[in-house]
Order: C-alpha cells, then sequence, then structure tokens
C-alpha cells in the first residue's frame, strides 16, 4: 500500500501565531493515532485543532499541522455519528473527516504522536523510524508536560511555535523515566466503538481535559 497524499481526509491547516512567526518550510506535526481511526483519534484530532485555533486566534499559521490515523485503520471511512455528536458539544467542526490506516510515513513525517492506549504506542514505536523519543499517550504526555516549568522552554514569541514544541518533547522524553503512571489504566482511553452517546461524550471529556495542558504548554496561551 502507498502512503497516501499528505493530509489526505485530515486537512493541513498550519496555526498562525501573528506573521513574524512564520517559518517558510518549517512544521510541527502532530500525530494522534487509535485503533480505526473513526472515534478516539478523530475526536482528539479535532479537538486539538479546535483548542489551537482557540488559544492562537484568526489568522492560523505557526507551522502547527494536526493529522490522525489508526492502526487498525478503516480507511476512508467517515468518523462514528457519536464522535460527530461530541465534537459538535465542543464547538468543534467534525466536516470532512475521511479516516487512514496508520502507515510508515505518517509516523516519519511526525513529530509528536500522541496514542490512545500503550498498545498503540508500542505499534508506533515497533514500526521503527526512531519513534520512540517523540511517541507517547495522550495521558502519558499530558502529565510529563504538567512536570515541565513552561519558562524552560522558548518563548513562541521569539523562537517561534514550532521551535518551542520541539523543546517541549524533548524535554518530555527526558523526563519519562523518572515521572511514571500511578497505574496501568492512567495512560489508558478506553475504546467507545459501539457504545452509547453517554460514554463517547465521556471520553470526549477525557480526551479534552488531556489536551488542554499539551496545548497550552505547545503555544505558550493559556486557555
Amino acid at each position: 500500500m502507498t502512503a497516501p497524499e499528505t493530509g489526505r481526509g485530515i486537512g493541513t491547516e498550519s496555526f498562525e501565531y501573528g506573521a513574524p512567526l512564520l517559518f517558510p518550510g518549517d512544521s510541527f506535526r502532530i500525530l494522534h493515532v487509535s485503533t480505526g481511526n473513526v472515534c478516539r483519534s478523530p475526536i482528539t484530532e479535532r479537538l486539538t485543532r479546535h483548542a489551537l485555533s482557540d488559544r492562537l486566534g484568526d489568522p492560523l499559521a505557526g507551522g502547527l499541522v494536526v493529522e490522525s490515523a489508526g492502526t487498525w485503520g478503516h480507511e476512508g471511512a467517515p468518523m462514528e455519528a457519536n464522535a460527530e455528536t461530541v465534537l459538535e458539544d465542543f464547538g468543534a467542526d467534525a466536516s470532512g473527516f475521511v479516516g487512514r490506516e496508520l502507515l510508515d510515513d505518517h509516523v516519519i513525517r511526525a513529530d509528536l504522536v500522541l496514542t490512545a492506549t500503550r498498545d498503540h504506542r508500542a505499534q508506533v514505536i515497533s514500526m521503527g523510524h526512531s519513534a520512540g523519543l517523540r511517541t507517547f499517550t495522550l495521558k502519558e504526555f499530558t502529565r510529563l508536560v504538567r512536570a515541565i516549568d513552561p519558562a524552560t522552554l522558548p518563548d513562541p514569541l521569539e523562537a517561534g511555535v514550532v521551535e518551542r514544541a520541539r523543546s517541549l518533547v524533548r524535554a518530555a522524553a527526558a523526563l519519562r523515566g523518572w515521572l511514571l503512571a500511578p497505574s496501568v489504566e492512567a495512560d489508558e482511553v478506553y475504546d467507545p466503538y459501539g457504545a452509547p452517546l453517554p460514554f463517547f461524550r465521556s471520553v470526549g471529556s477525557e480526551i479534552s481535559e488531556a489536551l488542554d495542558p499539551v496545548v497550552s504548554a505547545l503555544t505558550g496561551v493559556p486557555k
């Protein structure tokens, strides 16, 4: 199977933080990974975009690109209807989504891979491409980010959002062995596939809560 065209089905909008922060050809790609790419990772992708837009305003740029894929991705499938409803609850855009199967090219291009579970993380890392230092579960990355002093990261107004994001990933990777999860379940976002809407909404709230400190740390802009 060949890699899909860049951003096919999920969009590749950049997010601006004002004209001075534009770095031609420079970008930071965030890849969200779950199993089917129809529930958890679409919700996480679109909530990340929504949160970035909320932080950085309009017009958007700055080099942040948000994508998603599934380890057993339903290639070409729409997201689940309940996932769309969850995104609507948050005021996020659910339109135009098309599911993707996770391919080597997605991992190679990603600067940060955030997975729904530890199994997904292991599958991404097993693909190689030096992915270990930039692949985390979403909740793992949130825990690590909360332990990082924002003052130690580059000022996005001076260095740009992309450089700040790269520094954040390096800092999180350095902390990983020192800040372990309190339980096995702590780093998991469980699959709502086939579940009723209330469970989807619970998962959506869980994802949104985990994303909030991550997006604030990436951009340097609080909610």
